[in-house]
């Protein structure tokens, strides 16, 4: 079993999107199934830079750092003990190496190799990445606001910040594509402001063999800037195919 993982959420920027349920449905492997917020599933690109990245109860200075990105879909499925909610990760990508080589060995998630270009302020953000091999490529700018809006999924920040939060296990194929890995983001210092999204381009979302033209509509942002967080392996999920 992997110890639990300590970190600095440095920033984690969520572009989201409101999607057509049964589009969503298509994308998913059985347990899963879209979490619906109203007549739409919940999707998007989750950006983050993690920091002091090491195993519980080792100094931070150790650490490592990383940028990250990870494509999601929001799900629940039947638990135990009542229906439960997460994120769907079907794809992750990571400047970093070591993730790539540890991603699905140490730790849960298969990550690609990718290459990221970043430029940041307090206000401004520009993030953006492509894939070792061309087939996905990222780019958003976004400015932070004081006030958020625009949203058809939520009606303030409270009920987006913890329509998140409670989905806070996210779900990837293994290596061996026989059950979804899960990975739990831990931390007491949950908190996320609005941002505005000036452009932003993901050939993930923009490909119309996965989202039909008008399926999937950007919806709203949301960042996250130097939050301590740990990270703790869950139950996996059996599967007979990953779809």
């Amino acid at each position: 079993m992997m110890p639990h993982i300590s970190s600095v959420i440095e920033r984690r920027l969520l572009i989201n999107y409101r999607v057509e349920p049964e589009v969503a449905a298509s994308l998913l492997p059985a347990p899963l199934r879209p979490q619906v917020v109203g007549d739409w599933a919940v999707a998007g690109i989750c950006l983050v830079r993690l920091g002091q990245v090491r195993p519980v109860g080792l100094p931070g200075a150790i650490g490592v750092r990383s940028e990250n990105a990870a494509h999601r879909i929001a799900v629940e499925w039947d638990g135990p003990n009542g229906v439960e909610k997460g994120v769907y990760i079907p794809q992750r990508d990571s400047g970093s190496s070591l993730n790539v080589l540890l991603g699905g060995r140490l730790f849960p998630g298969v990550h690609g190799l990718a290459r990221f270009d970043v430029e940041e302020s307090q206000q401004d953000l520009h993030v953006a990445f492509t894939s070792q091999d061309g087939a996905t490529q990222v780019s958003v700018d976004v400015r932070t606001v004081d006030e958020f809006g625009g949203s058809e999924l939520f009606p303030d920040l409270t009920a987006a910040s913890e329509f998140f939060r409670q989905g806070s296990v996210g779900f990837s194929a293994s290596r061996d594509g026989h059950r979804l890995d899960g990975l739990e983001l831990i931390t007491p210092e949950w908190q996320v402001r609005p941002a505005h999204t000036h452009t932003v381009h993901s050939t993930f979302f923009e490909n119309q063999a996965r989202f039909p033209t008008g399926s999937a509509t950007l919806d709203c942002t949301l960042l996250m800037r130097n939050t301590p967080a740990t990270w703790r392996v869950t139950t996996p999920l059996p599967l007979a195919a990953i779809a």
